[in-house]
């Protein structure tokens, strides 16, 4: 049985209100802790008091791109796993353009079926240690 990811969290940005809300309870039934915003914005204003494991970004967001929001999370939380989903080929340009300045991404076509996605996040979050347990007094 795997094990479950107790303490993880995960920061979801989609403009669309159904997918983000989908993946949040997704990813709450899979015991991460979750926070989702609506806008690569709001998500600036979570990640400046709450650090996530992983975000799981949109590419294609009005205002502020995926990619955008990728680059300055890694700036603040470098630890931070990212992995971007889009399912418009104009994400490629973003990619590129951000490959150029020496920021790569995982990404993840959408759509993409939630074992992919849970998948995706488990391995991505692998490299992180397991939280350690706490010896009580006797």
């Amino acid at each position: 049985m795997p094990r479950r990811p107790d303490g993880r969290r995960v920061l979801i940005v989609d403009d669309e209100h159904p997918v983000a809300d989908t993946l949040e309870r997704i990813f709450q039934l899979s015991g991460y802790e979750v926070r989702v915003a609506y806008s690569a914005e709001e998500g600036v204003e979570i990640i400046a008091s709450w650090e996530p494991h992983l975000a799981l970004l949109d590419v294609m967001l009005p205002g502020m791109n995926g990619v955008e929001l990728a680059v300055i999370l890694r700036d603040n939380h470098p630890d931070c796993q990212v992995l971007l989903f889009s399912g418009s080929e104009e994400a490629v340009h973003f990619l590129r353009e951000a490959a150029g300045k020496g920021h790569r991404f995982n990404i993840l076509a959408k759509p993409a079926h939630p074992v992919e996605v849970l998948e995706m996040v488990r391995r991505l979050l692998a490299s992180f240690p397991e939280a350690l347990p706490v010896a009580l007094p006797n």
